[in-house]
């Protein structure tokens, strides 16, 4: 077990959400294990996501080189054997790992939906014709497009309070945030109002937290073993198998969500032109064995769904 001298090392990126996240992490392993809080040691990794001048430059996320900005120095720490365990926000997770890592623990899933952000405006309904509102995600850009074609959409970068800043500086009048950030936080008040996922429907994993390890470190599996919700890992297989099959890069809007009714599992998707003009939606159950094959049949529906050319601008 670790100790003091031989602490469990838990890489995190440094943004306050991040460290939020690896402290709950922390927290659950010495629960589980009766363990003492110096048999962990939280290491701060700097990653390319967390650049101030690409998070000021406010541009897409493709453009920037994908999801994998936030996990690529973290997995090489991890691989080098600087660390022993990450701690990742799920929906900023490629689909697949790199050679040598494994991401099979995951905690108990907070709240799934899109957090509605505004000084002045209480509702997503409520916006003005042709406001401005910021968003650094791709689905949720497309998403408004396709419900508010009126709405003027800007790239907003930037952790929770780089993007409360900007409001303040009028750069939109209204974002959207997790609202399982914003829990883990302690800054729930900061949400006007929660959007129901029949009105936007999350990223898939939104509100997950994941735990990668080296596939040969038998001690962390074990350790992790103790802290994995099992029912979150069957709602994020289904999610993910979703998302793979669609081709999860940061340059296609995709937006699902499983949950769990007894024995079966049920999963809504949607997949969207990033301009807004066009949404497809479609949704399957399956029991929870199946969760996996779930989502990739449902990938393949909405994929033979899609008119000739909706893929175009990849």
């Amino acid at each position: 077990m670790p100790n003091a001298k031989t602490p469990l090392k838990i890489g995190t990126r440094g943004s306050p959400l991040a460290l939020a996240q690896a402290h709950e992490t922390r927290a659950r392993l010495i629960a589980a294990h009766g363990l003492p809080e110096d048999a962990f040691e939280i290491v701060v990794i700097r990653t390319t996501g967390d650049n101030a001048a690409l998070i000021a430059a406010d541009k897409p996320l493709k453009e920037l080189g994908g999801k994998g900005l936030f996990t690529k120095e973290i997995e090489e720490a991890m691989l080098e054997g600087r660390i022993d365990i990450a701690v990742h926000s799920m929906k900023d997770m490629p689909t697949a790992q790199p050679a040598g890592l494994l991401l099979d623990c995951y905690l108990p899933r907070e709240d799934v939906r899109d957090a509605f952000v505004s000084p002045g405006v209480e509702r997503l309904a409520d916006l003005p014709q042709g406001a401005t509102v910021g968003s650094s995600s791709l689905r949720r850009r497309a998403q408004l497009a396709n419900r508010r074609p009126d709405l003027k959409l800007v790239e907003f970068r930037g952790n929770v309070q780089t993007r409360l800043k900007k409001l303040e500086d009028g750069v939109a009048v209204a974002t959207f945030l997790a609202m399982a950030g914003l829990n883990r936080l302690g800054m729930t008040h900061v949400a006007r109002s929660a959007i129901e996922v029949d009105e936007m429907l999350p990223a898939v994993a939104q509100g997950a937290i994941g735990i990668e390890r080296r596939a040969d470190d038998a001690r962390a599996a074990a350790l992790l073993a103790a802290i994995h919700d099992g029912p979150t890992g069957q709602r994020l297989a289904a999610e993910r198998a979703f998302l793979a099959t669609l081709d999860g890069s940061c340059e296609t809007p995709i937006a699902g969500l499983a949950l769990l009714e007894g024995d079966q599992i049920w999963l809504r998707g949607e997949i969207l032109r990033p301009d807004g003009s066009e949404a497809l939606r479609d949704e399957a159950r399956a029991p929870v064995s199946q969760a996996a094959e779930l989502g990739a049949d449902l990938a393949r529906r909405l994929l033979a769904r899609a008119p000739k050319g909706f893929f175009d601008w990849r």
